[in-house]
């Protein structure tokens, strides 16, 4: 049905995210999804189990806008035992429908019509239309190819008095490159007398690999008082579908992001976070996880180790990017077409993470799959770039 409204689009040239988009393309030709970030394989029973038993208990009315009590104390302990300080269960924590909620949110609650938001490329996909949305410009700093560190310098220079939001991603979705404490040292000296908010989007905080440490900015003093902490439950317990995540930050930034959210999205399903909850009470469901993708990381890079792909450093995420230069002349996104279409493995072009578009051929694969799984897109890709 067409519309009889004439409608002047806010995003003319948005169109369906990149995520959407492969899957689909995935499913239509029978491709081996390693595009969209998600396991093919389940949790554990017992959080199932909890979600059940919470359900018959009647636990199926709202929750409190901020999150159920137990979760949000859950959280608290967490943050404490992991990075030292101990937020205030009431008024420094909200339960949120996912992530990408949580950064929208976080977004509309701080960034008005003219200000500027200073984000890293290649930089994930939800961050650009929500500052746009609500009238914000988005700020390009570049992470340096083919290690993707940040310009400390650069972004200096970037800081205007127009600046009223800064996003960092850490560990970095698509490049699994890490921000370290003297990043966040050198952050900090950059924004020491300002009023520039912190997003920070930590939701791969669990997976780092090599022994590598978070630096999460709950950890960093100073930081931490001009900073919302984006985390999710999705990505650390293999439940991305239930879309539940949170944020952590001080009280005053907490209280405006709140305004947003009790609108946006009111509440968050209740019997889930409840399971939660308890689920959390073992922290070696979420301490084990680095090993657990480790494992995963070194099985996939040796079984590409056989393919000409040349793979980059991944220190962090369940994303692994790759270097195709010298296999092909296809723009990024034509090669994901044709290696979906073509070879039967879906990949996600890195191309689509900038706003000019760069394209240096890479791109990325996620391994957060089973064995098996991996094991037969190794093989597609064994048979189609035989040396």
């Amino acid at each position: 049905m067409q519309t009889a409204v004439s409608i002047d689009s806010k995003h003319p040239a948005i169109g369906t995210t990149i995520f959407t988009v492969m899957s689909k393309l995935a499913a239509e030709c029978g491709a081996v999804n390693l595009s969209q970030g998600f396991p093919d394989f389940q949790a554990e029973p017992a959080l199932f189990a909890a979600v059940h038993r919470h359900m018959l208990a009647g636990r199926n009315q709202y929750a409190p806008m901020t999150g159920v009590p137990e979760l949000r104390q859950a959280i608290v302990d967490k943050v404490a035992a992991l990075y030292g300080p101990r937020f205030d269960a009431e008024s420094e924590v909200t339960v949120t429908a996912g992530a990408t909620q949580a950064i929208f949110t976080a977004i509309a609650a701080f960034v008005r019509p003219g200000d500027e938001v200073i984000v890293f490329e290649p930089v994930y996909d939800s961050y650009v239309p929500a500052i746009e949305t609500v009238g914000g410009r988005a700020v390009f700093a570049q992470l340096k190819f083919p290690d993707y560190a940040p310009d400390w310098g650069q972004v200096a220079q970037l800081i205007s008095p127009k600046t009223r939001m800064i996003i960092i991603n850490s560990p970095h979705n698509p490049t699994g490159s890490l921000l370290t404490a003297v990043d966040l040292e050198k952050l900090a000296n950059l924004l020491r007398g300002t009023d520039i908010v912190v997003l920070s989007d930590e939701v791969y905080e669990h997976i780092l690999f090599d022994g590598e440490q978070h630096a999460s900015l709950c950890a960093h003093a100073e930081l931490a008082q001009r900073s919302i902490v984006v985390s999710s439950f999705g990505k650390t317990y293999h439940i991305t579908g239930w879309k539940i995540g949170y944020v952590v930050g001080p009280a005053d930034l907490m209280a405006e992001f709140r305004k947003v959210h009790q609108f946006n999205v009111f509440t968050v399903h209740t019997p889930s976070q409840l399971a939660l909850a308890e689920y959390m009470q073992d922290a070696s469901r979420h301490l084990g996880l680095a090993a657990f993708y480790q494992e995963k990381r070194d099985f996939f890079r040796e079984l590409m180790a056989a393919t000409p792909f040349k793979l980059l450093p991944c220190r962090g995420t369940y994303f692994q990017l790759a270097s195709y230069a010298g296999l092909s002349e296809l723009p990024d996104r034509a090669f994901a077409e044709w290696m979906t279409r073509e070879v039967g493995v879906a990949v996600i072009p890195v191309s689509v993470f900038y706003a000019n578009g760069r394209d240096d051929q890479v791109v990325r694969f996620c391994f957060a799959k089973q064995e098996s799984t991996l094991r037969a897109a190794a093989e597609r890709l064994h048979q189609a770039f035989a040396k």
